[in-house]
């Protein structure tokens, strides 16, 4: 289990124990009044066991209502798994990389949305190459370049296997951002091209100039419509519940409103690629 995690169960631990000391009852008798152990009125308020909807509903209930709502919302979001990069990191890129592979090896269906940088799922190896340099640089990481790059490549496997959909919008921003040599730039766009017409695949672009419908702040992918993967900078979230699944559903149907697909993002592509090099 992380300790953010650990750190964020045991923190509504602490609450659920203020809110029962604030009732005027000691565990045994809230125990009592629940028709619980009271081992589980412990476990709970000490962090070492990982309260339901309903034990929370039933502590408010006996404590104070009002609460209920605030313990939900503590709940989810202590169900929204994070993973530090800092300490992801601490052996280097490569390791990361291995868990994508696995993870989007048993990934059937995914829909994602990236908004800066080209996904990972469609890097050229120049380009993984040079994003990677620069993250090991900013997160001050071990720097494995080469071997976080093959693995950056074998997740791209699943995109030749039969039954799998990748349904990806890139916002045409993406398309200009210079994080490496035109050239390579140039490569990337080229490489995007040639996923137009995959089977596997439907890469749309989310237009520049077009009114948007909503303006998430980061990208995200969902995977298997079961569980939702957001990155800032220092942070991997992950959210399983079914509202924040439908939510993160709900923002992707909306940019894919007004997305660019088959003809029209060829055209969008071939745009940048042109600026690129100044024809």
């Amino acid at each position: 289990m992380n300790s953010d995690f650990q750190s964020a169960r045991a923190a509504l631990g602490a609450r659920l124990r203020e809110l029962r000391a604030e009732a005027g009852l000691n565990g045994k008798d809230l125990a009592e009044r629940l028709g619980w152990q009271r081992s589980k009125v412990s476990r709970l308020e000490n962090g070492k066991q990982t309260a339901t909807a309903e034990d929370l509903t039933a502590w408010a209930s006996v404590t104070n209502p009002r609460q209920a709502a605030d313990l939900e919302s503590r709940r989810r979001g202590l169900l929204s798994q994070q993973r530090n990069w800092r300490r992801q990191l601490a052996g280097g890129h490569a390791p990361v990389q291995d868990r994508y592979v696995i993870e989007f090896q048993g990934t059937a269906t995914m829909r994602g949305y990236e908004a800066t940088v080209i996904p990972g799922l469609f890097q050229t190896p120049d380009y993984a190459r040079h994003l990677l340099i620069q993250n090991a640089a900013l997160m001050r990481s071990p720097r494995d370049t080469e071997a976080a790059v093959a693995a950056r490549m074998r997740r791209q496997e699943v995109l030749y296997e039969v039954g799998k959909m990748f349904r990806v919008l890139v916002w045409e921003g993406a398309l200009h951002t210079l994080i490496c040599p035109r050239d390579v730039m140039a490569g990337q766009l080229d490489r995007l091209v040639g996923l137009l017409g995959m089977s596997t695949v439907e890469l749309g672009i989310v237009p520049m100039g077009v009114p948007l419908p909503i303006t998430p702040k980061h990208g995200f992918a969902i995977f298997d419509e079961q569980r939702v993967v957001v990155e800032t900078v220092n942070t991997e979230l992950q959210y399983d519940t079914a509202e924040d699944v439908a939510l993160y559903g709900r923002v992707w149907d909306q940019l894919d409103s007004v997305a660019a697909y088959g003809p029209r993002a060829h055209r969008l592509i071939a745009r940048a690629r042109g600026g690129l090099l100044g024809l």
